[in-house]
């Protein structure tokens, strides 16, 4: 195993899918379009190869200074356990600097996964749920 990080590197959708359907998080992996707009719009991407195959992602939207919000954490399974998603996160941190805050919403699997990094628990919080 031979990973590398980068920094708003070029990912395909399709590698993206690949990706979400092998970590087993719930994204529209069924709709390649929708995956790329998502990978357009994010201003912060940070991506996990082992020689050329993509093997994790981190999607972030953020301004930078005040906010960062991680929307996508995905590693693929066979990399999982090996500490990709905390590198991802930790360069996350990195990009964003210390005057930012790092929030996302956690899948109900991961919810012990993240105070173990170093995440604390919200117990305040509201969100709409999409309807597609």
């Amino acid at each position: 195993m031979q990973l590398t990080y980068h920094v708003n590197a070029p990912v395909t959708a399709e590698e993206v899918v690949d990706v979400f359907r092998s970590s087993g998080i719930k994204r529209p992996i069924d709709q390649v379009d929708r995956i790329e707009r998502m990978l357009v719009a994010s201003q912060l991407l940070i991506s996990a190869r082992d020689h050329d195959k993509l093997v994790g992602i981190a999607r972030s939207l953020t301004d930078f200074c005040y906010c960062c919000y991680l929307s996508d954490l995905a590693v693929s399974a066979e990399y999982q356990k090996a500490g990709v998603g905390k590198s991802l996160i930790d360069k996350t941190r990195e990009e964003i600097g210390d005057e930012c805050s790092l929030i996302l919403l956690s899948a109900p699997d991961a919810m012990e996964y993240y105070p173990k990094i170093g995440f604390h628990q919200a117990h305040h919080g509201f969100y709409i749920p999409r309807k597609q």
